[in-house]
């Protein structure tokens, strides 16, 4: 067992072990599993060392919506489990889309999206020649209408962030396959395990 910025990290853990312990930081009070932290911003110590938290030049939280110790946990236990040296969702994403086109290609995804999501979908695929057409994830008629010869990917949450529509996820495989295109589903709130 070693420490990296306080985080505990063992590499002869069997699976199993990693997802219950794995990436466990410990506050100063010793706690037994990992506490969950609610705030939404951190404080610091001065201006100075606000706007160099702020621009990346000090280490430490600002804002729960970028980053604090409950997900920084989550991302170094998710890192074991996958062998991996660093986590982000985003370029997850991304790649599962960028490897699966090329341009002149097209993508359906729902609407009902991660923001950061749709906008690689609507404004960042375009740019590399990738059109990209939106449906109502819940409604099947659309996903059918959307499908043209070029489309390679269909792309959904489920359930949906942040309105938890669920998408009926075999029904919107199956249109996928037809087409010959992969179907890519972000399961943003549910477990990955079954």
């Amino acid at each position: 067992m070693y420490l990296e910025h306080g985080i505990t990290q063992e590499k002869d853990w069997r699976p199993a072990t990693k997802l219950v312990h794995g990436g466990t930081l410990r506050s100063p009070f010793n706690e037994t599993s990992e506490a969950l932290y609610l705030t939404q911003g951190f404080v610091c110590p001065s201006a100075e060392k606000a706007e160099a938290r702020f621009n990346g030049d000090d280490p430490g939280f600002v804002y729960s919506r970028y980053a604090n110790p409950t997900v920084d946990m989550f991302e170094h236990r998710m890192c074991e489990l996958e062998g991996a040296e660093a986590a982000s969702g985003m370029a997850a994403f991304t790649s599962a889309l960028l490897a699966s086109v090329k341009a002149g290609d097209h993508i359906v995804a729902a609407k009902a999206l991660f923001g950061s999501c749709r906008y690689i979908a609507e404004t960042i695929l375009p740019r590399f020649g990738v059109e990209a057409t939106m449906v109502d994830g819940t409604n099947i008629e659309e996903w059918k209408a959307a499908v043209r010869p070029n489309t390679r990917v269909m792309f959904f949450e489920s359930p949906t962030n942040p309105i938890l529509s669920v998408v009926d996820i075999a029904a919107v495989a199956d249109i996928a396959h037809e087409a010959g295109a992969r179907l890519v589903v972000d399961n943003i709130f549910a477990t990955a395990l079954w």
